[in-house]
């Protein structure tokens, strides 16, 4: 893998974890809050904690890429979930604005899932995702 390739991989990771690492710390600061949120769009508000550590969890997998496939498959699954439950009004601009984000960011989840993690990375260091890491 070429040293831009390497570059450019760790670039996507980290540009397409600070969204997730960054919102699950700033839920930190009010959970009730978000928990009610959370159960106006019909999910079960005892999921916050879970939603959370989710997260940050799988953001901070993204950003040192370990196990990148996995980790960026769920936060793509996350985006199209919570675009449809909480964005998807057709008659609402903005709502609809944040929806098609939702589905743009987890095209590059997925792209990043097909690209694997590069060579700097957790995954290249322990041999996963070898294919990705010497294309």
């Amino acid at each position: 893998m070429t040293q831009m390739n390497a570059f450019g991989l760790l670039v996507a990771r980290l540009a397409l974890a600070a969204l997730f690492i960054v919102a699950g710390f700033g839920k930190l600061g009010n959970v009730e809050g978000f928990a009610g949120y959370m159960a106006s769009g019909g999910i079960p508000a005892a999921l916050a904690w879970p939603v959370i550590l989710f997260e940050i969890g799988f953001g901070l997998a993204l950003a040192v890429g370990l196990q990148t496939r996995l980790a960026a498959l769920g936060l793509a699954a996350f985006c199209v979930v919570s675009g449809l439950l909480y964005h998807y009004v057709p008659g609402d601009q903005m709502q609809m604005t944040s929806f098609l984000k939702n589905i743009g960011l987890a095209g590059g989840y997925v792209a990043l899932a097909i690209a694997g993690a590069g060579a700097w990375s957790v995954d290249a260091k322990f041999g996963r995702g070898a294919a990705a890491a010497t294309a």
